[in-house]
């Protein structure tokens, strides 16, 4: 049987098309890890990855993720918001920020993002974003949570300036049962 794509693999591809040796990543929802430990492996030795989550479980799965990959030093990981980043980081110097809003996979799905840190964090990283740089978001919603905050955050980037960023919103127009829609923002 053919695996379809994912709105994880999309992103994916973007990343690896735009991270480099010595970038400066974060993951704003460092989740079970995957994204910090992609990002590491992009950015190399020389790069730095900051990975922010609110849960103790999704910070332990990072760093468990992270040791087994043999790249725990090249990230740190931050129990906190993602509306912290900007004291991690300085203006428009950031590669690659991303989010995954919604839950943790696996996890307690009464636990999830929320419209109003979301939407702070997003603008937080738009400022820190560098030029040439990419925001990757992937919106999950279904089930009791998330429609609000899919809607705030798709009505949200209608309004950035499209002077500076290219916004692309892609979904999966034959998928079934609230497909995840990833969101892709270019800094020019």
């Amino acid at each position: 049987m053919r695996k379809t794509f994912s709105a994880l693999d999309i992103s994916k591809r973007i990343i690896c098309e735009r991270v480099k040796e010595g970038d400066i990543c974060i993951d704003a929802t460092a989740g079970r890890g995957n994204d910090t430990a992609l990002l590491c492996t992009l950015a190399g030795e020389s790069g730095r990855v900051t990975a922010f989550d609110i849960q103790q479980s999704a910070i332990d799965s990072t760093a468990a993720l992270l040791a087994q990959k043999g790249l725990s030093e090249r990230a740190e990981l931050v129990l906190g918001s993602h509306t912290q980043m900007d004291k991690y980081a300085d203006e428009g110097t950031v590669s690659c920020i991303t989010f995954n809003f919604g839950w943790l996979p696996g996890g307690d799905h009464t636990i999830h993002t929320e419209k109003e840190s979301s939407i702070e964090a997003v603008k937080k990283a738009l400022r820190l974003i560098k030029k040439g740089g990419l925001i990757s978001m992937i919106l999950y919603y279904g089930r009791d949570t998330g429609f609000e905050e899919k809607d705030a955050l798709l009505e949200f980037v209608k309004t950035i300036d499209s002077d500076e960023y290219s916004v692309i919103t892609a979904e999966f127009s034959n998928r079934p049962n609230c497909p995840p829609i990833p969101v892709f923002i270019l800094r020019e």
